[in-house]
């Protein structure tokens, strides 16, 4: 389609501010940015949406619309709602790099034009496309009339003989045409996708897993993505973007089918938006039960809202007589990215059953987040004779089983530089309980965090220990204190390569006994002697002594 239909087109709410002698430019797609240099994510022949979000002055929008000119994009349509009148900076640069400008009006969403552009695009092309963009509605009806992602994925395996699915970025299935994806490939292919979008590689990105080439598409709403308003670091939305997993090597399609698989994700990203959208009301009541909670309500007052949550979160349940609070926190090395929106959408994800499929289970998650962490407030079903049980019912989240099925992914997505930590606290009776729920789950956040690892959980069990004392000492007493016990033991391993630490570790985890560590470690007595004894000397302490075992015991686990 051309630039000028888009103009006559009322419901656009398009006004043209510049460049119309270019109106008869072929428009082969939509992306919407506020990128300062969205280049990487430019194939040329879009029409690019912006928010204006990137402006900070006049001298920004030069080199940003030269960017755009360079990468070939059919215009550039800025939205009224953030600045109301485009700037006339922007309108100059525009046309001096001789690059179209519509101004949008800010009562007209980024998604209708999407929605437009890629079923007139996609209602131009022969063949196969058309099969499956002239039903692609189906996409965006709910219920047993629609079907959702599920439709336009059945669509390409009958019209085109394409399997695919829509994966999460824990890599849990969304929707899939045909068999379901084994766990274990769902979580490669999750982590590929997370992987190369870290490291900036442009996509479908190809993995091939036992024996089965699939290409990976990122699927990129209005809302998430680098395209999308406001965000400026890949990071900032990596760990919420869908993905397509298409069976098949993309590496030799001809840009036609490119297209049409660039199109059904912007399709699917739409639905997801719609969702995202629906998930605000079950935010909103997490949101205020946590202030009532924080700010020290009568239980009574909490108790009242919890009673309006109830039949949201749980729904034909009509009150939780168990909650659970988990805390999690997503932390950046080297930058000012916000995380508490980041962890928010983890926590969604991860709180989902991960052997139940599609987004509906994830419908019924209250997350909520305040600064740099999000905190959640799970309902529990307690089947009936249950509910006095002090342990909790069967259906309690346990620390240690959460990241189980998703660490591999997300460790892909922190990439070196991010940390998620995550905290649980024990199940609670009634709304007395949240508060001190709410404390004991950011406190097992800090023990988790006291762990090495990207990916790391702790539970309320873990808060009758010792670890519990350990997020609470300061970094540079804990650096001196593991540096003096055990400095001198790496740097004799180191120059002679010994095993000094290794014997160490064993030693105390076998509280001392001479014989169960030597026939762990396969050594004879005498030579567990000898480096015991090695270590006494260089460290100057004494393991026959309960204190000095102590030390090295927590010097091990604070390293």
């Amino acid at each position: 389609m051309r630039l000028r239909a888009l103009l006559e087109t009322e419901a656009l709410g398009l006004r043209l501010l510049g460049g119309e002698e270019e109106l008869d430019r072929t428009v082969r797609g939509v992306m919407t940015t506020d990128l300062r240099d969205p280049s990487r994510y430019l194939t040329g022949g879009e029409l690019v949406l912006t928010g204006l979000a990137w402006r900070r002055n006049s001298a920004d929008s030069e080199p940003f619309v030269r960017i755009l000119a360079s990468a070939g994009v059919a215009g550039l349509a800025a939205g009224e709602a953030e600045l109301g009148d485009i700037p006339d900076d922007l309108v100059s640069a525009c046309r001096r790099n001789r690059l179209p400008l519509f101004a949008v009006n800010e009562d007209v969403a980024f998604a209708t034009i999407t929605e437009y552009v890629v079923r007139q695009v996609s209602g131009e092309r022969a063949g196969d496309l058309a099969a499956v963009v002239d039903r692609h509605r189906r996409l965006m009806t709910s219920g047993p009339a629609g079907g959702g992602p599920d439709v336009v994925l059945d669509l390409l395996t009958t019209d085109l003989d394409l399997r695919a699915w829509v994966l999460s970025p824990t890599g849990r299935q969304i929707a899939g045409a045909g068999e379901p994806l084994a766990p274990g490939v769902c979580a490669a292919l999750a982590g590929e996708h997370l992987a190369a979008v870290r490291t900036g590689r442009r996509g479908p990105h190809r993995i091939s897993i036992q024996g089965m080439t699939y290409s990976l598409f990122p699927i990129r709403g209005a809302g998430r993505g680098p395209g999308a308003p406001g965000a400026r670091d890949v990071r900032e939305s990596v760990l919420s973007d869908w993905l397509l997993a298409v069976e098949a090597d993309a590496g030799d399609w001809p840009a036609e089918r490119l297209d049409l698989l660039q199109g059904v994700t912007q399709l699917i990203a739409v639905e997801r938006d719609r969702r995202d959208a629906a998930r605000t009301v079950r935010r909103r009541l997490a949101q205020e039960v946590l202030e009532l909670v924080q700010t020290g309500a009568a239980p009574a007052e909490i108790a009242a809202r919890l009673r309006v949550a109830a039949p949201v979160l749980v729904p034909g349940l009509g009150t939780a007589p168990h909650w659970q609070v988990v805390v999690a926190r997503v932390d950046w090395e080297g930058g000012d990215i916000p995380g508490g929106p980041v962890a928010q959408s983890l926590l969604e994800e991860i709180l989902v059953d991960p052997s139940v499929s599609g987004p509906e289970p994830s419908d019924r998650i209250a997350v909520a987040h305040t600064g740099d962490e999000a905190i959640a407030l799970v309902p529990l079903p307690v089947a009936p004779g249950d509910a006095g049980d002090e342990k909790g019912p069967d259906s309690a989240l346990h620390a240690d089983e959460l990241l189980t099925s998703v660490r591999d992914p997300l460790q892909a997505g922190l990439d070196g530089d991010g940390r998620l930590t995550l905290g649980v606290s024990a199940a609670v009776h009634s709304a007395e309980g949240l508060r001190g729920a709410l404390e004991e789950a950011r406190h097992a956040r800090r023990v988790a965090a006291a762990r090495p690892g990207r990916v790391c959980a702790a539970g309320h069990h873990e808060l009758a220990s010792h670890v519990l004392l350990l997020p609470f000492v300061p970094d540079d007493v804990r650096r001196a204190f593991t540096a003096r016990l055990l400095d001198p033991l790496r740097d004799y391993d180191r120059r002679h390569r010994a095993e000094l630490i290794p014997t160490l570790e064993a030693f105390l985890d076998c509280d001392g006994s001479w014989t169960r560590c030597a026939t762990r470690l396969h050594l004879h007595v005498n030579t567990l002697r000898y480096r015991v004894g090695r270590i006494e000397q260089l460290t100057g302490r004494d393991l026959s002594r309960l204190e000095d075992k102590l030390d090295f015991f927590l010097a091990l686990r604070m390293s």
